[in-house]
């Protein structure tokens, strides 16, 4: 007799982390930081942000924002166009329970919030 696997309640969740400097962070050297487009999976949102930060700190980066933008569903609801590729890539983080990388945008330069400007 087997035992019928539960369904999973993970779900892909994606997230724009905001990262500085830090030594030994494999960022350009005249960068300042960088952004990072990742899919990572969990219970909830909350969950996936936790997972995300801590294997974002033992890479020896420095996250110093989360923004999140949802599930798939929740992205398709709002309009979102999702690519094939970045829908293979959300499939991969729910298959191998996993934070997934999908894109890196290194910063140049000094920012300036919009009041300072």
């Amino acid at each position: 007799m087997t035992k019928e696997k539960k369904p999973s309640r993970q779900q892909v969740y994606t997230l724009v982390v905001q990262i500085g400097r830090k030594e030994g962070d494999g960022l350009p050297k005249k960068a300042t930081g960088a952004a990072l487009v990742i899919y990572a999976s969990g219970i909830d949102e909350a969950e996936a942000v936790r997972e995300t930060v801590a294997i974002l700190k033992q890479a020896d980066t420095a996250p110093l924002d989360v923004t999140g933008y949802g599930t798939l569903q929740e992205r398709l609801a709002e309009g979102h166009e999702i690519s094939d590729e970045e829908r293979m890539l959300m499939q991969r983080a729910l298959d191998e329970n996993a934070v997934i990388v999908a894109q890196m945008e290194p910063f140049y330069g000094t920012f300036q919030s919009e009041e300072a400007q």
